[in-house]
């Protein structure tokens, strides 16, 4: 892979409006993104990839970014991974997306019912998740939940610690060694996604 040296096409602040706007278009149901494929695919065929975001979501089928945000080919660069957890491989992937492609805006995607989160809250849930490699999910999860209060109902336990491991991961890729060049060339947010109504919530 070679290395770009090259300014973003657009900010962070323009690339998160960018996202904003195209969700707002998939909650109203005036999402847009088919249309123009085919010229499109044969664009980008010729022309090196210039993502404006790079998302990491979650592996859940009900939560795809291109659709969440209506954004066609090429402008989003997408690591999904149960959790939306930050293993050294998903931080490489999102190092070069800002290193090799310049792109200005990372975003941490979680989602409310997030089956990994959940397992991770409650530990009847937890022993369904004891396969190799699951559970591996659960540890880097767990520690982001210490604050999450229990004594809230469910439903309400359930989106705070939605959100708490999304504040968690971002902490995580703060620290992480190859993150130090992310701090520098691009902005780094968390959201969270609605099943119910569709929306995403950026976090201040």
């Amino acid at each position: 892979m070679t290395k770009h040296h090259r300014a973003p096409a657009i900010s962070a602040q323009a690339a998160q409006a960018r996202l904003a706007r195209g969700n707002a278009r998939f909650v109203g149901g005036h999402a847009r993104f088919l249309t123009g494929l085919h010229e499109r695919r044969t664009a980008l065929a010729a022309a090196a990839q210039r993502p404006y975001a790079a998302i990491l979501g979650c592996s859940d089928s009900r939560v795809a970014p291109e659709l969440v945000f209506d954004a066609g080919l090429g402008e989003l660069f997408v690591v999904r991974v149960a959790g939306n957890v930050a293993t050294p491989g998903v931080m490489g992937s999102l190092h070069y997306a800002v290193e090799h492609l310049a792109t200005p805006l990372l975003v941490v995607l979680g989602h409310q019912g997030c089956g990994a989160v959940q397992a991770a809250l409650e530990r009847e849930a937890r022993e369904h998740w004891k396969e190799e490699g699951i559970e591996v999910l659960m540890e880097a999860i767990i520690p982001g939940l210490a604050d999450v209060d229990r004594a809230l109902d469910p439903a309400a336990r359930m989106d705070e610690a939605v959100e708490a491991n999304v504040r968690w991961v971002l902490r995580r890729l703060g620290k992480m060694p190859q993150a130090r060049r992310e701090r520098e060339d691009a902005t780094i947010v968390g959201a969270v996604y609605e099943l119910r109504t569709g929306r995403v919530r950026f976090l201040t």
